[in-house]
């Protein structure tokens, strides 16, 4: 448990710095040679891929959340997530999210921020969203004891799911990659048969990292 920690806090760091890296690197004149670098004018490829990847996230929250308040926390949890799972695919590293305090950590501190946003917000009008309209008053304490239980499981079943889909994916990876280097060492005949396979588990692992 102290190594997933440990791996976790410092694949943390690395990813931190990465798209701090790409974020600063990316509008920079790589064509002077001056210590005192300059932003560019015209933008290179780097720049065009953030503002298009930050462009679609702020149709995305435009649309379902009608303020553009809170996009500078959705991008930069999108593009954390984002990049520490790509970072992932690289052999011998880490996948932060397959760690599960991570991810109970993330979805609880949403959590935690969401329902302190909306007091602060909505004040005592907050708790009306756990009634929906039209409830009888008998049924108000137990559609409210309802929708609070359901309002609460949300911390644990984002963080369960983003934890669950990049175990089970690292878990088929490693025992298709061991079963193909058991029939790898079975002989001539066993290794020209194993081709397919093999390029059957490629395409595999293509389709994970796209939907990474």
């Amino acid at each position: 448990c102290k190594s997933i920690v440990e791996n976790s806090a410092l694949f943390t760091v690395l990813v931190l710095s990465l798209i701090l890296f790409i974020h600063q690197s990316s509008g920079k004149d790589k064509t002077n040679l001056n210590f005192n670098t300059k932003m560019k004018l015209i933008p290179n490829k780097e720049s065009i891929l953030l503002e298009s990847l930050f462009a679609s996230i702020n149709t995305i929250v435009r649309d379902q959340i009608g303020r553009e308040v809170y996009l500078p926390f959705i991008y930069s949890l999108f593009l954390f997530i984002l990049c520490s799972n790509l970072v992932g695919n690289i052999p011998y590293t880490f996948t932060i999210t397959t760690s599960i305090i991570v991810s109970i950590g993330l979805s609880f501190t949403i959590l935690i921020g969401v329902t302190i946003l909306g007091l602060s917000i909505h004040k005592i009008h907050f708790f009306s969203f756990f009634i929906p309209s039209g409830t009888p008053l008998a049924l108000v304490p137990l559609l409210v004891l309802i929708e609070l239980i359901s309002y609460l499981a949300r911390a644990f079943s984002l963080g369960i799911r983003l934890f669950a889909n990049m175990v089970a994916g690292h878990t088929l990876l490693k025992i298709l990659s061991t079963f193909l280097f058991k029939m790898f060492s079975g002989g001539l005949i066993i290794f020209v048969l194993t081709l397919l396979p093999f390029a059957l588990f490629l395409a595999i692992t293509d389709d994970l990292t796209y939907k990474l």
